[in-house]
């Protein structure tokens, strides 16, 4: 028996490649949600009231403290029991954002303290308030040192997006579940999702690679420069 099937592999492309495209989609909305949202859940915690930075701490915490496949299993099938109920994609887009916006917020929240106070005290001595100092000043050097990170949490999630088949998302690799539960080409099918897989994460590593470089060059020549 052909242990790799070409002709299964050619037949099962167009849906593969459609899951795949499912699968991009869930990455880009979530990274592009999660890195707003962390963003503000870091500045929240940093530079908010009590009882505002106590609930964002708690927040980030039980995503931290509870698996990523739980909180998609309790969006989707949970929430319902109390009235909430969410489509399978979109609950996806909820439990990543939820999940990844509490990670990426303490990167984010590790680059502004990596700031020296120095230069907010400067900031203020020419006049700035805090909200103008940390978007001209601060932020923008955050950003820069955090980068590489954020690179790594995009690959993270391109592969976690896997977890989704949990509630039904039909992405890439729920696809070839589907498909060799009728045809029994576990081979030929998973290896092919294994090659999407890698043809997307490593040139994205790649270039993570290159602007952790860059990044790195760009601070000796600033630092350099004082």
């Amino acid at each position: 028996m052909e242990l790799f099937n070409t002709q299964v592999a050619v037949e099962s492309l167009g849906p593969l490649l459609t899951g795949l495209l499912i699968t991009v989609m869930l990455t880009i909305i979530v990274i592009s949600l999660s890195l707003v949202t962390a963003l503000a859940v870091a500045l929240g915690r940093m530079y908010g009231p009590a009882p505002l930075r106590w609930f964002l701490g708690a927040y980030v915490e039980i995503m931290r403290g509870t698996p990523l496949l739980l909180q998609l299993i309790y969006i989707y099938y949970v929430l319902p029991e109390v009235g909430i109920r969410l489509d399978a994609f979109s609950a996806s887009v909820l439990g990543l954002t939820l999940n990844y916006s509490a990670y990426i917020s303490e990167v984010y929240r590790s680059g502004i303290q990596a700031i020296g106070r120095g230069q907010s005290d400067a900031a203020a001595a020419l006049g700035m308030t805090r909200p103008l100092a940390m978007r001209r000043i601060i932020l923008p050097q955050a950003i820069r040192i955090v980068i590489p990170a954020l690179g790594n949490f995009l690959i993270s999630l391109f592969k976690d997006t896997a977890l989704c088949s949990v509630v039904s998302v039909q992405e890439v690799l729920f696809t070839a579940q589907l498909m060799a539960a009728r045809n029994y080409q576990y081979f030929t099918l998973y290896t092919l999702v294994g090659i999407f897989y890698f043809a997307v994460s490593f040139p994205t590593s790649q270039l993570v690679g290159w602007l952790e470089r860059r990044t790195k060059r760009g601070r000796r020549r600033t630092e350099g420069q004082t």
